[in-house]
């Protein structure tokens, strides 16, 4: 079966119990999905492990690497309970909260269970409950207590979620479960976890201190204006980037998002950590077999942008048409980048390049595959750093990615253009590399004979870090490589 994508763009579903048999998983793939998302807010851990067994089954049966994200569910803010399960109100309403939750609330008390909560709020501080349809304003606090008004909105019921979008919370986003649920994802070996509930550098550092040793990326979701204000440190110290408009669109003013998706998108590339737009996407799918206009127009956005990935969740994980959205998605990525004004797009807005040799010799192995007009550029990669830094370009042909690690090669399952094979046997000179380049570009569909190559690579060899060679090859050429061939650093 062929598995190479027609697209660059790459696609996340999130697996639930619409998608979770290994047949739906098996359709989810051939309709176009390079990355699975495993939703650790809903599920139990065997849920989860079951689903990820799966998984690894079929990559074994179509054989390409597939990325699997352990989205980590963080702190869920959440009202208490009510005596009468719910309570009415009208806008101007003082309402008190306190951390009392043995005591039911009514209509004038609303019981929270988070009393550092409390602490952390200011008069002048802004309370939006249920997804910010109920908007309050704190006008007065004391010793476990404060008084807010009503702005708008009209009733609360049990256990709705609230959010504080104007100030830090003393909160880790890690909570105890989220603590045992990375320790369980991590030594299952998936690639990525995703941080939920972000908000400065050192909720980062936490994480990376547990993950250790264990291989896991860092994927940071970002849901917090904290953490919107502290993009450009975020970005450099995760290794991919979420926008999740979700909790964003909550706790900012809606007409903010596009403007910040798009900051996200290009901060993301400058640094080259790959970028995921989330939320709500083909929304309308969860219940109809076809999107709307908006939400197609939604997606080709992100594309336009430069996104590596567009993401589905309910569509996928719980939706009535899986396949159909995914299908979809697939068909509006490849007509986006058919589009000539998308190429220009790319064109006009280069990422920033470094100033190592690898960098260097990246940035001229991705000049000559345009200029040779090459059908693809191959990156050897241990780390997959390479491969990350001719994405970051976002190169008209694709990136073969090889790589003799399939952990690195499940990562870039999730990067821009990069088409990841794993190979077993490592490479020990010049004329390997060529020869293994063009036999995995030709069984790839990456080249046929007669097309150019531009490889980079490094010397010595599988040591990471070492990406210094340069070289172009043409398929069939029979012509033995020097092993003063090419462009070194």
């Amino acid at each position: 079966m062929s598995t190479k994508r027609a697209r660059a763009t790459k696609i996340v579903a999130t697996v639930g119990p619409a998608s979770n048999s290994p047949e739906k998983l098996k359709e989810l793939f051939l309709a176009g999905v390079d990355v699975f998302r495993l939703n650790f807010s809903h599920g139990t851990q065997e849920n989860h492990g079951e689903v990820l067994a799966r998984i690894r089954a079929l990559e074994q049966e179509v054989g390409r690497p597939i990325g699997v994200i352990a989205d980590l569910q963080g702190p869920k803010l959440r009202l208490g309970k009510f005596a009468d399960n719910a309570i009415t109100f009208a806008p101007g309403k003082v309402l008190r909260f306190d951390a009392d939750v043995a005591t039911l609330g009514d209509e004038n008390r609303v019981p929270i269970p988070h009393p550092d909560i409390i602490e952390a709020l200011t008069i002048g501080s802004t309370v939006l409950c249920d997804d910010g349809k109920v908007r309050l304003k704190v006008v007065a606090k004391g010793p476990g207590w404060l008084d807010a008004q009503v702005i708008s909105g009209t009733r609360l019921s049990n256990n709705k979620g609230f959010n504080i979008p104007d100030v830090v919370l003393p909160l880790s986003p890690l909570t105890e479960k989220d603590r045992k649920d990375l320790d369980f994802a991590c030594n299952l070996g998936v690639e990525w976890i995703a941080l939920s509930f972000v908000q400065r550098p050192d909720d980062i550092h936490e994480a990376r201190a547990l993950i250790g040793d264990r291989g896991a990326a860092i994927m940071l979701k970002m849901e917090k204006p904290a953490a919107v204000e502290h993009l450009t440190e975020l970005v450099k110290l995760s290794d991919s980037i979420m926008v999740a408009r979700g909790d964003l669109g909550v706790e900012l003013s809606l007409p903010e998002i596009p403007a910040i998706q798009k900051r996200m998108i290009a901060e993301s590339r400058r640094y080259g950590k790959p970028v995921i737009v989330a939320t709500q996407m083909l929304e309308s799918m969860i219940t109809a077999p076809v999107p709307t206009r908006a939400e197609v127009s939604d997606v080709a956005t992100a594309v336009y942008e430069g996104a590596d990935c567009v993401m589905l969740s309910a569509e996928s994980a719980a939706g009535q048409y899986p396949v159909e959205a995914v299908s979809f998605m697939d068909d509006i990525i490849r007509h986006v980048e058919r589009d000539p004004g998308y190429r220009q797009t790319l064109d006009a807005t280069q990422a920033e390049w470094g100033k190592t040799i690898g960098d260097a010799v990246t940035k001229a192995t991705y000049q000559t595959a345009i200029a040779v007009d090459a059908s693809a550029l191959v990156a050897y990669t241990l780390s997959g750093t390479t491969a990350l830094r001719a994405a970051r370009e976002r190169p008209p042909m694709p990136i073969l990615g090889i790589t003799t690690s399939l952990e690195t090669a499940r990562r870039l399952a999730l990067s821009y253009g990069v088409h990841a094979v794993h190979v077993e046997e490592d490479i020990h000179s010049f004329g390997e590399m060529v020869d293994t380049a063009v036999r995995i570009a030709v069984e790839e569909d990456l080249g046929a004979p007669g097309d150019r190559l531009a490889i980079t690579a490094g010397v010595p060899f599988a040591k990471p870090g070492t990406t210094n060679i340069m070289r172009v090859t043409t398929i069939g050429d029979t012509n033995p490589p020097s092993k003063f061939d090419g462009v070194q650093g």
